[in-house]
């Protein structure tokens, strides 16, 4: 592997020609999903391998049909800003996976899109299926439907694959999002803050060689950080430590004036149980608290669960009304205390 070492006054510029807001529209060409400032948007979880039906005990790999009524489900829900690449389907060769899942959505989904690209190749032709729906190339450039995660491998390492698309998100103005993913004693420092640190620096490389590309293209500051847990040797994403991560490194995307991303709102859960509806709702409630966040919600990971009693509309609808209600409560707090103060000083 080469190494390349970025200035640092080439990575100021970079943040600074990077847009701090820009829309997602839906196939309508109306604006929905805001990224910037201290909008909160949801959408489901992305590229789960296997699928657990309503009742099973077991998980199973998912097919076409299955993805299809996920997406019509997603479509439904009020709750759901966007729609995610949500399934790796497996009745189709996997060369075709990501041009496959991105047409199905288009097909039954007019609303933004979250999807990301397996291969060099394929990333052409999934954008020539937004341009289709689009009309043109400068149409989706204007009014972008969708958005592609790109996932630099930590520690420090760009791939072939991600850097090209990387680079053609910019090249054509497609929104890219950026998803560093350090585990806290595996492949990143063992220390949360540590791991925040390394998620910085990977973030501002891939913003570095996005705008080189295309300066003034749109691009978010996201991720999937998580602990580790060494003696199973998994990352527990539904562990408040994974949280604390993530809404750190909001805070530093936010500070550096960018839109931000997490993968909150998700579960360690095999079944759907107590344990799900919980790390779920605590998930979500966090990243609505962190504040201008596009974050993905009641993911199984690595499962999807269709039927499930604390489905995303249920525990995205919650998260706004406890939000709000947390909010008066702050107001009210505040204008009592300002008023005992007030009666202290008039004594």
């Amino acid at each position: 592997a080469q190494v390349a070492r970025i200035p640092p006054d080439l990575a100021r510029r970079a943040v600074e020609t990077a847009p701090s807001s820009f829309h997602l529209y839906d196939a309508d060409g109306q604006p929905v999903v805001h990224y910037g400032d201290d909008d909160v948007h949801f959408d489901p979880g992305s590229a789960a391998i296997e699928i657990l039906d309503h009742g099973a005990k077991r998980s199973r790999s998912p097919v076409t049909a299955d993805f299809v009524r996920f997406v019509k489900l997603a479509d439904g829900l009020n709750a759901l800003d966007a729609v995610a690449t949500a399934l790796i389907c497996a009745d189709v060769q996997q060369e075709i996976a990501d041009l496959y899942w991105l047409y199905l959505v288009l097909l039954y989904t007019r609303k933004p899109v979250v999807t990301g690209a397996f291969a060099v190749e394929t990333w052409g032709t999934m954008k020539d299926l937004l341009v289709a729906v689009a009309g043109s190339e400068e149409a989706l450039a204007e009014r972008p439907t969708a958005i592609f995660d790109v996932c630099p491998s930590p520690p420090l390492l760009w791939s072939e694959i991600t850097c090209e698309n990387l680079m053609d998100c910019a090249q054509h103005r497609v929104p890219a999002e950026l998803v560093s993913m350090p585990l806290a004693g595996a492949t990143g420092p063992a220390t949360l803050l540590g791991s925040v640190v390394q998620h910085t620096a990977e973030n501002l490389s891939g913003v570095t060689i996005h705008q080189l590309v295309e300066p003034s293209a749109p691009i978010v500051w996201g991720g999937s950080p998580a602990a580790f847990d060494m003696r199973t040797g998994t990352p527990p994403i539904g562990a408040i430590e994974t949280m604390m991560i993530d809404c750190a490194y909001a805070e530093v995307g936010k500070y550096l004036g960018l839109p931000t991303h997490a993968y909150l709102g998700m579960s360690d859960a095999k079944i759907v149980d107590a344990q799900c509806g919980f790390e779920s709702g605590i998930g979500a409630i966090l990243g609505a608290l962190a504040g201008g966040l596009l974050t993905l919600a009641a993911l199984f990971a690595p499962l999807q669960e269709l039927d499930n009693p604390n489905r995303p509309d249920d525990t995205t609808g919650m998260t706004v009304v406890g939000l709000a209600a947390l909010v008066f409560l702050l107001w009210l707090w505040r204008r009592v205390r300002s008023r005992s103060i007030l009666l202290e000083g008039e004594r």
